[in-house]
């Protein structure tokens, strides 16, 4: 494996140093061992519990009757508690190994796989994020998803830590660590740490994080539910950007499971269907005509624009008697014969009830099945401008 620190000073981008060099080799054994409390600290408490137990009863005004004794760790401290986190099966998620030009490097300790607080990704929401499968040891799709995860760090005004070839290497170099052969890769580009500013004139360098998790299972097309979204759609300028700020999506989310359902379905300003919280719409009309919402005010789905190229053999076999892409009203979708939701995660799943809309039959319908069927298998055989195989 390439030295990374090298390749990002090459970058002529300033690499910090792990202060945690050996976190990744070796585990610290969770201890429940308390640092001892600095002597402001303890007078503190004195003065609460002499308060808390007057003749009076009454605690002076501002004083905390019931304080929660909080420690004064040391890093080595914090380092254990952050593994024995780590060890009380709180995350559901497997993750593999993380890269940061924070430290300049990969770990596969996943109580070192954080942050600086101080990052405008994270009280800011100033940064942008992509993603990629990995299956049977190959990257799907990377080339493409990296495109459009540049061109969103160029709208959001974050300049590149490295090159295009070089973030590409760190990324493929960060699934080889891994020693994933199928799972995700999740990457992000932020402005950076520095202050707690609102502007990013403060950070010195942005930031590039990425982050491998494992998932032995895939997606089963099952059928689902969704719901007409009361969250207010994004606007055009920042729905075509992959931004961190992904609040009203979770929102979206949330919403539709509290309703019985998968998932919410935006519309527009215009009231054409949009987008899901993350995913693309797709729908089969009853004369057989593959249709999506155009991607001029939603995010453009690497996904869904591999579906449309790939479902031009439907039309081929008569399968299907076109593609589409156009405004789709909210009416002319619940009358479809089928409905469907594309996603890198997902890939493709069914829609069998929007709302109180039964959609098709209410089953799971032929064509989607087959584009799930398609996409997967070029995932696994594809050609090389969408498969990147990982050397590990």
């Amino acid at each position: 494996m390439a030295n990374l620190s090298a390749s990002a000073a090459a970058a002529g981008h300033r690499v910090s140093p792990s202060h945690r060099p050996s976190l990744a080799l070796k585990k610290i054994a969770p201890s429940l061992r308390v640092a001892a409390a600095p002597a402001g600290l303890l007078r503190l408490r004195a003065a609460v519990a002499r308060a808390a137990t007057s003749s009076s009863g009454a605690a002076p005004a501002g004083t905390i009757v019931n304080p929660i004794d909080v420690p004064l760790l040391s890093f080595s401290e914090v380092a254990e508690r952050l593994d024995a986190f780590q060890a009380s099966g709180a995350r559901n998620q497997t993750y593999m190994a993380m890269y940061s030009s924070i430290f300049g490097g990969i770990t596969t300790d996943p109580s070192a796989m954080v942050i600086p607080i101080d990052d405008h990704m994270v009280h800011r929401g100033h940064g942008v994020f992509d993603t990629a499968a990995i299956l049977d040891g190959h990257l799907y799709e990377l080339e493409q998803h990296l495109d459009r995860f540049l061109k969103s760090a160029h709208m959001a005004k974050i300049p590149l830590p490295f090159d295009r070839s070089t973030i590409l290497s760190v990324l493929v170099q960060t699934v080889c660590a891994s020693k994933c052969t199928q799972g995700s890769l999740r990457y992000w580009l932020s402005v950076g740490p520095g202050d707690f500013q609102l502007s990013s004139s403060g950070c010195t360098n942005s930031a590039l994080y990425a982050i491998v998790i494992d998932s032995p299972s895939l997606p089963v097309p099952s059928g689902c539910k969704v719901i007409t979204s009361s969250i207010p759609v994004k606007s055009p300028q920042f729905a075509v950007m992959k931004s961190v700020n992904y609040l009203p999506n979770a929102l979206t989310k949330v919403e539709g499971e509290e309703n019985g359902g998968f998932t919410g379905i935006w519309l527009d300003d215009e009231g054409f269907v949009a987008e899901g919280s993350n995913m693309n719409v797709g729908f089969v009309t009853r004369n057989k005509e593959l249709l999506m919402p155009r991607f001029d005010k939603i995010l453009s789905g690497c996904t869904a624009k591999r579906v449309l190229a790939l479902a031009e053999q439907l039309v081929e076999n008569g399968g299907l008697s076109g593609i589409s892409s156009r405004n789709v009203c909210v009416q002319e979708g619940k009358a479809a014969a089928e409905m469907m939701l594309i996603g890198s995660g997902i890939l493709v799943k069914p829609v069998v009830q929007w709302d109180d809309q039964m959609i098709g039959s209410g089953k799971e319908g032929p064509i989607a099945q087959t584009l799930f069927n398609l996409i997967l298998e070029d995932m696994r055989s594809g050609p090389p401008s969408v498969r990147i195989r990982v050397p590990y």
